[in-house]
Formats: C-alpha cells, structure tokens, sequence
C-alpha cells in the first residue's frame, strides 16, 4: 500500500509515438494530405458505378473505403488523445479542430459510397451481402442497411457534415474545454474536477460535505455557458432526428446499438421496478456508516475509514493477475499496455476528468486514459478500461469497419474485468469488516453502473422531450427534472439536498453521446449473467469468451453472446443480472452480525 499522498501514477504518461511523434511529426502533415488525396481517386473511381460494380469488385472497393477510414482515425485519435492529457493547450485544441475539419471533408468526399449501396435494391444487395465474396463484411453490410429510411440525399449529408464542425463537435469541445480549465477552490487548494469528486470518497465526512459544496458553487458558476450547451445540442440532435425521420431521439441510438426499442424499453422497465434494492442497500449503508440520515455525498463513503491507498504498481500487479488466472492470453494482452506505455494514469491540471479506451485504428494498439488517485474504486476503473483495451486489441482483426462493438456488447469485457478483480480481492479477505467493505464498495459501483445510469437515461428522456415541445430550457428546469428523476431511484433512503439539482452539467455522456448511458446497465446484466455461466461451466468458457471478444462488432449481440449461454433477448435476461445484485446485498446483510462496529438503528 502507498504510504502518502503520491501513488506512483505520477509519471504514468502514455506515448502516443505509435501513432505520432507530436504536433511536428512530418507524417502527421503529410497523412492528412495523402488521406485527401486518397478519397478524392476512390471517389474518381467509384462514383456512380457501385450499382454496376459484380461482387469482387465491390470487396475491393470496401478495402479502399477502409484504407480512407483508417487513416482518418489515426490522425483524429492523435489529435483527440493529445488534446484530453491537457485541454487547456491551444495547440492541442486546434489539432482537434484541424481533425474534426479534415473528418468533415473526407466524409463529405466519400459519402456517396455509402449511399449508393444503400440505394441498391433489397434483392440486389442480398445477393451481394450472401456472396462469398463480401462475407467477410457481411454484418457491416447487414447494419449499414438500418439506416436506409433515415438517410438523406448527398448534397443534404454533405451540409449536415460540414456544418456540425462548427455545430455539434465544437459545442462538445466547448463543454469538455469549460470543466478541464474548471478549479474547485476546497480549503485554498484550487483543485480539478477529478479531485474535487475524488473528495466524495473520502471517509471523513466533513471532507465530503465541504466538498460537494465546493464542487456545488463551481457548477453554478459555469451555469450558463452549461445550460446553453445542453440546449444547444439538444436541438441540434432534435433537427437532425426530424430531418432523418426518427420517430423519437432514442431510435438513432438504438439502431447503432442493434437492439429493438422494445428491448430498450423492457431493460429500463425491469430496472426502476427493482429501485427499492437500491433503497435496502443504502439503508443497510447507512447503518454501516452510523449515519441518522445520508445524503447524497455520503453514497461512495467507504466502510473502512482507515482504507490505505493502493500504490500504482500494486493495482498492476492485481489486475494483471486475475486477468492472467481468467486467461493467459488476456494477462499478456493487458501487461503490454503497462510495458509498452499504453496508459495515461497521472492527474494533472487540464486533463479531461474520467476515463476510457480508444481503440484508435486496426492498424495500431488501443491506449487506456485515466486519472489514478489511489482508490480501490481506482482499480477498478483501471480493470474496467483494461478490459475494453483487451476487447479492442483482440477485435482488430475484423478490420477498421466491424472491430468497433455496438455500446450494448461494447462495455461487457470492461465490466467482466472488473467482476474478475472484485471476486480474487474478495476471496483474498478473512475479516469480515474488510469483505464487508470491499462487498459495499463493488454494490455502490454496481448501483451506479444499472440504477444510476438508468436514472440517468430517464432524465435524458426527459430533457430532449423537454426542449422539442417546451423549447429552450433554463438551468431551473434542467435541475427540476433531473431531481425528479433521481429522487425515485433513491427513495427515502438517501436525501437529495438543493446542491444535488446541478449535478446534472457534469455529466460528459449528455454531450458526448445522447444515449449513451443505458449501455452501461446492459453491460452490467449482461456480465453478471456471463459470470454465472463462467461458474457454473468448465474451463472451456474462458476460451469462448476469448473468441467472442476477437469477433469485435462482426456479429450481431445476440448471436455473440448466445455462444455463452445467455440469451439477451428475453426478459428473464434482465432479471437473473438483478437477481444477481440482490444476491450481493443479501450478502452484504448477511455479514453485518459478524461486525464489530457501531451501527446506527
């Protein structure tokens, strides 16, 4: 255990070298004109003949179109990942925007292709999608065809392309850029977003209230340019969805998610049913924490007040393992991120708060960005996006069009990495204080992962519905719908205060991702279903598992997962995965007669 205040992820910097050597890299100009160069011969080449194109010569053609998207997605993961180590860098914001620019112009160059496969007729492009020829694309094939209805003519996606640079994507960056310069000014300590949160799990509980009122006034402050992002990018997701023919904003996200509106639709329905679990956990915490009342500051207290932090190289060593125990190939897949330099952990000013893994391109290696702060919550995290680097690393050889997975399937390897670790942490412990405190520190996690996002997704649903039929919306009502759709998820077993009604004009994945957010409880179930079978099976599961998470996106979930035993489109899915919640809190009370602490109630 790290023994001060420094964790050894100080120095964790990632080098991007893989793809370029920096801003100043020649082959970082000289990509970008070869990637223009590249789509303006293929679109020389293309326009107008895909319809009389046999077979073969459409494959060749797909290969082309991949080079094209390859080398876009180099250049623009480069410019992303530099610019969220420190947002703050004008050079750094600029090649984003350089990225976004050239994105938008390539797209707009190539755009035809698409639309001309999807103007084939059905029979025609059946045909094509079953040759032997295109198999290797098929499901590409298969799901680009879901948007048929909902694409526009070429000069009308061409508009819409060039002007979300400076719509949409700017907007984005504008929110990202807002809370990285963001300071939280706690005890004369001028403090990022990620630290000031970090506070939240601190033990003391003073430390907890004084931080959430910190973090508090800083959001008010930044309440206008916040609130006039979010109804900014609603209404620009509301015009295209009108102009695409959606019928609501979900069905866009739900399409590239490859999942029905009524599977979406029976997932959020199981899980605000079982609300009054999250209601019982927190009541069973707040005895733990002898708290009379608890407030939403106190729900990631920990158990243990004493916890020490976890060093750096220990979080390695814990990860690496049980990834290793699960799968030999999975441990060694996962250590090439640390010896290789893959990760960006260390917390400094202007960084992006959060984490995630890009996958980057095929023709590369995912990098895993993260801001380590020595919490065992930070462990799991680093778990989490090892297990979506795993997931991205081995589903490269689908190719730049099929390794990217759906959001529904996309968080099940970083959600089972983290059940991994969770379980060998578990059966490492004797004392019942420390099992129960690990237990209620992967509940907290699992409630914010299933109930909270879901929560989440139901204050999405209102907030676009929102502005398309009240128009634009003050900070005032952003807060009172998001208080109204929080306060059910909690009941009476935590109180919201005032402070609460803010929190909203944080949140990235608003902004980044409309709709995102019930991924995460799918993944979850789904994990904890997977898990189950895991148990209940021999050693051939961790080999099938393997080979489910190298096939990427070239299937559909259903069939991807149906090779593990589950079966992800019936209802009872959602319930085994809340069942299995339950099972962990039955637990958690089960220990509490074997504690010896002061317990309110």
């Amino acid at each position: 255990m790290a023994d001060s205040k420094k964790t050894g992820a100080e120095n964790i910097r990632w080098d991007l070298s893989d793809l370029y050597k920096g801003l100043d890299d020649p082959a970082f100009s000289s990509d970008r004109e070869k990637a223009l160069e590249l789509a303006g011969t293929f679109a020389g080449k293309y326009r107008n003949r895909v319809a009389k194109l046999t077979p073969a010569q459409f494959a060749e053609a797909l290969e082309e179109y991949s080079e094209i998207i390859e080398l876009m997605s180099r250049i623009g993961s480069f410019a992303y990942l530099s610019w969220t180590t420190n947002t703050e860098d004008p050079a750094l914001g600029k090649a984003v925007q350089e990225a976004n620019e050239l994105s938008s112009e390539l797209s707009q160059k190539v755009v035809f292709f698409t639309l001309e496969w999807l103007s084939l007729d059905e029979d025609t492009a059946k045909q094509w999608i079953d040759s032997e020829e295109l198999s290797f694309y098929r499901h590409y094939l298969e799901t680009s065809r879901l948007d048929k209805p909902h694409t526009l003519e070429e000069k009308e996606e061409n508009i819409l392309t060039a002007k979300s640079v400076t719509g949409s994507r700017a907007w984005v960056r504008f929110f990202d850029e807002t809370l990285g310069a963001s300071r939280f000014d706690f005890e004369g300590n001028q403090l990022t977003e990620t630290e000031i949160l970090s506070k939240m799990h601190d033990p003391d509980r003073d430390v907890r209230r004084k931080a959430a009122r910190v973090f508090t006034d800083g959001l008010k402050k930044m309440s206008h340019p916040l609130t006039y992002v979010f109804n900014t990018l609603l209404a620009d997701k509301h015009t295209n969805d009108r102009l695409r023919n959606y019928p609501h904003w979900l069905r866009a996200r739900n399409l590239s998610n490859e999942i029905s509106d009524e599977s979406v639709t029976s997932l959020v329905d199981s899980v605000t049913a079982r609300y009054p679990l999250v209601h019982r956990f927190y009541e069973l915490k707040k005895k733990l924490l002898n708290l009379d009342e608890m407030k939403e500051y106190d729900r990631y207290a920990p158990v243990l007040k004493n916890q020490e932090r976890i060093g750096w190289n220990e979080a390695r060593d814990i990860v690496l393992e049980a990834y290793n125990e699960f799968h030999p190939e999975m441990g060694n897949i996962a250590r090439r991120f640390f010896d290789e330099e893959w990760i960006d952990a260390a917390i400094v000013p202007g960084k992006r708060g959060g984490a995630y893994s890009a996958s980057t391109t095929p023709s590369v290696h995912p990098y895993v960005f993260m801001n380590y702060d020595g919490k065992i919550r930070d462990v799991q995290t680093l778990a989490h996006e090892l297990g979506h680097g795993v997931h991205q690393h081995l589903s490269r050889s689908q190719g730049v069009l099929q390794s990217g997975t759906p959001l529904t399937t996309a968080e099940t390897a970083s959600v089972f990495g983290e059940m991994l670790v969770f379980q060998k942490l578990l059966s490492s412990l004797d004392s019942p204080v420390e099992k129960m405190a690990l237990l209620t520190g992967k509940i907290d996690d699992t409630i914010a992962t299933v109930f909270r996002q879901i929560s989440m997704n139901r204050f999405e649903d209102r907030i676009h519905n929102a502005r398309r039929n009240e128009g634009e919306l003050t900070a005032g009502r952003f807060s009172e719908l998001w208080m109204e759709t929080q306060r059910p998820v909690y009941g009476d077993s935590v109180t919201l205060t005032d402070d609460y009604s803010m929190w909203w004009s944080y949140i990235p994945h608003f902004v980044h991702t409309p709709g995102y957010v019930y991924a995460y409880a799918f993944g979850e179930l789904l994990v904890l279903a997977l898990y189950q079978e895991y148990q209940n099976s021999d050693n051939d599961f961790n080999q099938k598992y393997m080979k489910m998470l190298e096939k990427g996106g070239s299937d559909w979930p259903h069939r991807l997962t149906a090779g593990l035993g589950v079966n992800i489109n019936e209802r009872a899915f959602w319930e085994r995965g809340l069942t299995a919640i339950a099972s962990m809190v039955d637990e958690a009370e089960s220990l509490l007669p074997e504690l010896d602490l002061p317990l309110k109630g």
